[in-house]
């Protein structure tokens, strides 16, 4: 069985773009989330090996979320997934903890080198 992923982003066509991504590389998607809140409670249902995590959603913002995670886990394995224009607030990620960014539009091989960089 494949290292378990759980994808959040607000845009379900961007989360069937990271599943059709990892599926065919023998990850498992746990779960999938639109927004921050639901992306806390379902990590803490799921518990999922890795987090990508999108930064600007409605009702609290992955930044927001992934703070919240990796208060209760330090161990949590989020790669926040952004678009261009965002780098104060990748540089504010780093600190609290996330392993990696991916900047959309993305390339399969990028996304795949910072899930594989994450879970090694």
């Amino acid at each position: 069985m494949g290292k378990r992923i759980l994808i959040v982003d607000d845009a379900t066509f961007i989360r069937m773009i990271v599943k059709s991504i990892l599926v065919p590389r023998g990850f498992e998607i746990a779960g999938e989330a639109a927004n921050g809140v639901e992306a806390v409670r379902k990590y803490f249902e799921l518990k999922p090996d890795l987090v990508t995590m999108d930064i600007t959603m409605n009702e609290k913002d992955g930044l927001q979320a992934a703070r919240e995670i990796l208060a209760v886990d330090k161990n949590a394995r989020i790669i926040m997934v952004t678009a261009l224009g965002q780098e104060r607030i990748l540089i504010d990620s780093f600190k609290v903890g996330i392993k990696d960014f991916v900047v959309k539009p993305f390339k399969p091989e990028r996304l795949l080198t910072a899930v594989e960089k994450a879970l090694a």
